[in-house]
């Protein structure tokens, strides 16, 4: 009997011991796999290297002139045999998304002339639906997004003064790049993707689908296109129309800009969710599957290196911006215009793409536009978010419609891309998460979407 208490815990030490040894081994195993799936990511880019020309995807032809707007900066990328490219230095990509219906061509396919209404057809020769442009940069390890509203009234050279979304139809992707460098001080363009329509379904469905919180009911419905979008508000798992349906939405209030605030919350999930090792390992699959709905002159070590990095980047580094403007009123012009601000433009070009100068140390607590958009319901929480604010120094605040999904973290959204003052906000608060990206309201440089830190915190006053 003495000594069963000392073999009862030998026994106990000797489960505890087996248990670590199987943590141990779990802990290897993992750290295996993840080698398997780097050595099998290396050996795809050996691969397709040598199985591919050096722009695969390449579908348009460019002048001696385009071809040398895109070629200013150099190799962006090392060439390592059975290895993973990396990126040496920061590169411009002109990312162009294109609709093109049956009736936008002079010699549609033969098969949409007997459909009796305007297919959606594969083709890279229509006016761009969505423009962005995206910045690796290795040396401060961020990812920045730029969106462009498709209507922005701009100069395109040889055309005139018109919308921005018109130069990819007058002069393909060399002209969208100049129009859309010289809109932006001056910041030059490494490298261009033009992708159909039909194309992000088909790359969406490719990864997997994307789990998106879609932010209110959305339904329209357009017999002469066949364009049918029907999603409920809610957290959801999408599949490529899916996607495409909450992707192509524009018609609320808020038209192109209220699209692309919803466009950077699908392209926050998809980095966060589908942009993994195993992407980088499936990455010829998924190129065969989109082949036909690309055109680009990145090579295919180019598209591995920039993949690799984006894996690597975490939330934080991924900063989403939109050109900053107004809306045009009706006496102004008679169509309607996204109006661009320069002084505005100089400042976030200075600090995102390292063109230019302007202010880029943020601006005094007093001189900010502050929207509070609650999502926790609790009217008493937003008061004293108000009153917290008021005594800090912040004195254009407004309460903005509340948001619609629940929020366990408060994000202090940098709206205007201005992330030092968000960061200070954020510290005086003790709350929240700081996000760089154009998903608040369109009237404020930081919109502060509340959640239930705030009412914690509160809670232990």
């Amino acid at each position: 009997m003495s000594h069963q208490p000392f073999n009862s815990g030998q026994k106990k030490i000797s489960s505890g011991s087996e248990r670590l040894q199987k943590s141990h081994q779990g802990r290897r195993w993992l750290l295996l796999g993840l080698a398997g799936v780097a050595l099998l990511s290396a050996t795809a880019g050996g691969w397709l290297a040598m199985a591919f020309s050096a722009a695969p995807l390449m579908q348009a032809t460019l002048d001696a002139k385009g071809a040398t707007l895109f070629a200013k900066g150099g190799a962006i990328s090392d060439n390592r045999k059975f290895a993973l490219p990396q990126l040496t230095r920061s590169v411009n990509i002109l990312v162009l998304g294109v609709k093109v219906l049956s009736t936008d061509v002079k010699n549609p396919p033969a098969y949409t002339k007997k459909l009796g209404y305007q297919a959606t057809i594969n083709s890279f020769d229509g006016l761009t639906d969505t423009m962005l442009l995206l910045r690796f940069d290795p040396q401060t390890q961020k990812l920045n997004v730029l969106s462009i509203p498709r209507d922005t009234r701009t100069l395109i050279e040889g055309f005139g003064v018109t919308k921005i979304n018109e130069a990819n139809v007058e002069g393909g992707p060399a002209l969208a790049a100049k129009a859309v460098s010289d809109l932006l001080d001056g910041v030059g363009i490494d490298r261009y993707v033009r992708i159909n329509v039909q194309g992000v379904q088909a790359l969406i469905d490719a990864l997997g689908g994307v789990t998106v919180y879609v932010p209110k009911d959305i339904k329209y419905q357009d017999d002469s296109q066949h364009l049918y979008i029907n999603l409920k508000a809610g957290k959801q798992h999408l599949n490529g129309d899916q996607a495409l349906q909450l992707l192509r939405f524009r018609y609320d209030e808020y038209g192109d800009i209220g699209r692309i605030q919803r466009q950077q919350m699908v392209m926050r999930a998809l980095k966060e969710q589908t942009l993994n090792l195993s992407t980088i390992a499936r990455l010829p699959q998924i190129l065969s599957t989109i082949q036909a709905y690309v055109d680009t002159n990145l090579s295919v070590e180019e598209i591995l290196a920039l993949t690799g990095f984006a894996q690597q980047t975490d939330r934080a580094s991924v900063q989403m911006l939109m050109v900053p403007g107004s809306f045009s009123s009706p006496s102004q012009y008679q169509a309607s215009y996204w109006l661009p601000d320069p002084t505005r433009i100089q400042t976030m070009v200075a600090q995102y793409f390292a063109t230019g100068i302007g202010n880029v140390q943020g601006n005094a607590p007093t001189t900010l536009s502050i929207a509070i958009q609650d999502s926790t319901g609790q009217r008493h929480a937003v008061q004293k978010l108000v009153a917290a604010l008021e005594k800090t120094g912040y004195a254009n605040i407004t309460v903005d419609v509340p948001w619609s999904e629940p929020l366990e973290t408060s994000q202090i959204v940098a709206q205007s891309g201005d992330a030092q003052s968000a960061e200070r906000l954020k510290n005086s608060l003790g709350v929240g998460e700081v996000r760089v990206e154009s998903t608040g309201s369109l009237a404020s440089d930081i919109t502060i979407k509340l959640g239930k830190d705030w009412l914690q915190q509160r809670r232990g006053d």
